[in-house]
This record gives C-alpha cells, sequence and structure tokens, in this order.
C-alpha cells in the first residue's frame, strides 16, 4: 500500500522540524498507523525509506514501545493503568468492568474495542484512571467504566476527547485541568494535529450533554453535578 501524496507532504513536513531526518522515526511511525490502521511491515518500510534508517532499525524502536500497535486495536482503544497507585484504588476491579461490558479479554480487540492494561499513565492523583485512545480520564469506577463501554458501543463517537470523557465517566481528578482540549483522538493513536490523528471535538461538553445511560455528569470532587 502506498501512501497518498497528503500523507507523503505530511510525512515530509514533520522531517524538516528535525536536524536529522531519522529523528523522525517516532512521529512518523504513528503516521504509518494513521494510514493503515495499524504498524505493518509496509509501512514501517515507508518510515524507513524517509528516514534513512534500515527497516531493521525502525522495526526495533516500533517493537520497544508498546503504543505502536502491529494488532488492530477497533477504534477504541481503552488502556486501563495498572500500576501501583490505580491497583491499590480498584484498578483490577475497572478492568474487569471494561473487560465485561467489552466481551474482551486484556490484551485483545474486535473490530470496535479493544482492551489492554497499561503501566503508570502519569494521573496517580486521579487513580484509577484510564485512556480511550490516550485520552484521559481518571477517577473512574467499575460502573463508570461499563457505562463508557456501552457508550462507546452505541453512540460511536468520531473524536474521543478527554473532556467529554472526564464530564461524562470520571470522579475525582489530579487536579483542576485548566484549558480546555480543542482536539481529539479519530483513532487508537495519540491526537496530535501534525501527525493528522487528530480532528476537532463533536459537540463535546455541550451545556447538558449527557452519557446515553442517562448518567450526570461527575464534578471534580467526584460526585454528579
Amino acid at each position: 500500500m502506498s501512501w497518498p501524496a497528503e500523507t507523503i507532504a505530511r510525512a515530509n513536513d514533520i522531517i524538516a522540524r528535525y536536524p536529522e531526518k531519522r529523528s523522525a522515526v517516532m512521529p512518523l511511525l504513528y503516521i504509518a498507523m494513521r494510514e493503515e490502521g495499524r504498524l505493518t511491515d509496509e509501512g514501517m518500510r515507508h518510515v524507513a525509506e524517509l528516514t534513512g534508517l534500515t527497516p531493521a532499525q525502525v522495526q526495533s524502536v516500533a517493537s520497544f514501545y508498546v503504543m505502536y500497535k502491529t494488532e488492530s486495536q477497533g477504534k477504541y482503544l481503552v488502556s486501563v493503568c495498572s500500576s501501583i497507585s490505580c491497583f491499590l484504588l480498584g484498578a483490577d476491579e475497572v478492568l474487569h468492568a471494561v473487560e465485561e461490558a467489552a466481551g474482551i479479554p486484556a490484551g485483545e480487540a474486535d473490530d470496535e474495542i479493544g482492551v489492554e492494561h497499561a503501566e503508570c499513565i502519569g494521573a496517580c492523583g486521579g487513580a484509577p484512571a484510564c485512556l480511550v485512545n490516550y485520552e484521559l480520564v481518571e477517577g473512574v469506577t467499575p460502573a463508570k467504566a461499563k457505562e463508557m463501554i456501552e457508550w462507546l458501543r452505541n453512540a460511536k463517537p468520531e473524536v474521543i476527547n478527554a473532556d467529554e470523557l472526564q464530564t461524562l465517566f470520571g470522579g475525582r481528578r489530579s487536579f483542576d485541568w485548566a484549558i480546555k482540549e480543542d482536539n481529539g483522538a479519530i483513532g487508537p493513536y495519540p491526537a496530535f494535529p501534525p501527525f493528522g490523528t487528530a480532528a476537532h471535538n463533536t459537540p463535546a461538553l455541550e451545556p447538558g450533554r449527557l452519557a446515553p445511560s442517562g448518567s450526570r455528569p461527575a464534578t471534580s470532587e467526584g460526585g454528579a453535578s
């Protein structure tokens, strides 16, 4: 599969930002994932050609970091943090709730949802915490985790945004999020406009917007508003 001209142009624009084109290997791996939904051998060869690395060098980078996925993760990758703070505050129960609601064990995916446990995602103050397509939601309970999976299945949002996730399914936060995020993720990879992996929000956070189940938005203290 050849990349379209727009994707090649995006890749070259990123390469031009670095003094050495090989330094762009990690951003270009995200572009490769965006192009094919996962990281393929052909995608890694494209990255090698563009950066001047060998395919083996590109693969060595891709295989080192867990966020580069060679298997399809569906449209929504749900990552439940299982590190110490989240573990002590119920991460196992949250993960089990996600698995039960999705009908998928951790480490597997169907066409829509992938489930995995994740190492520390840097939200210990808001534990237990999850990511959906690398968008953060803190203070998740097992019940809210199930609602979140139902929402993904039923609403099928085109853009996943941390602000919206937190409003609909989150509880206690590490700290108040000061800046509203205008972009969200459009697939199971981090949202970053230069990579083509982000888009403007859907009608997230409109006043009165509720989860399909009718649950009420949570405040930063964890209760319903």
